[in-house]
């Protein structure tokens, strides 16, 4: 096999994370008077973290202290709320399980603060990760190469060992950061012609072809 490792993006990957980062935003800009977004301009606003999430989601002009009061809203809210409507992508439970079964390692490096993505990991595929690592302070996130770079000195691996997997310009950037192979996956959140423009090369609209790549 190419790869003894694979490193996955969370949201639009992994898991359909949208309706719970949707209801979330709107809560938090709720909570200071500001006008709601819609579902589809919160899928073109995550990837970046949430800080960038709000920096785009508040109306030009909005005080700083404002937007901070909204993106704290947000944070409180969505730790409660993140698995109300948040569940794996059909098929992926299975892919998980079968590279594990071929002795692959497998890493989640997301953009999502990483107290979320803790409780995610552990609540929708408890045990399955060697590494899972969020957005922290003092850490630079992706498309900075920095935590990708940490969970391969974990596993002891270099860059043309293992592949990023995700859903965005942001992942397709962070692999080249890398150095190492990317697959961009077409059932998230952004689509096949964004996904090109960003630079991505390799691309799977199944997890039964993601497989394929990731096994060949």
């Amino acid at each position: 096999m190419r790869y003894k490792a694979v490193v996955f993006d969370l949201d639009g990957t992994l898991l359909y994370t949208l309706e719970d980062l949707y209801l979330a935003t709107n809560h938090g800009l709720a909570s200071q008077g500001l006008p709601p977004r819609t579902r589809e301009e919160v899928r073109r606003f995550v990837g970046n973290g949430y800080r960038q999430l709000f920096r785009l989601a508040v109306p030009e002009g909005t005080p700083d202290a404002v937007q901070e009061a909204a993106l704290a809203s947000f944070n409180e809210y969505y730790l409660a709320h993140s698995q109300d409507n948040t569940a794996p992508y059909p098929g992926i439970p299975e892919l998980l399980a079968r590279l594990g079964e071929q002795g692959i390692a497998l890493a989640v490096v997301s953009n999502k603060g990483d107290e979320a993505v803790q409780d995610l990991m552990s609540s929708c595929f408890p045990g399955v990760f060697g590494a899972v690592a969020g957005e922290r302070a003092g850490v630079r996130r992706k498309p900075a190469p920095d935590t990708v770079l940490a969970v391969m000195r974990k596993l002891d691996l270099a860059a043309d060992e293992i592949v990023y997997v995700g859903d965005s310009e942001v992942d397709v950037a962070t692999a080249a950061n890398v150095g190492c192979d990317c697959i961009a996956v077409t059932w998230g959140y952004r689509s096949v012609e964004q996904l090109c423009e960003a630079g991505a090369t390799v691309l799977a609209d199944t997890t039964d072809e993601l497989e394929r790549l990731l096994l060949a």
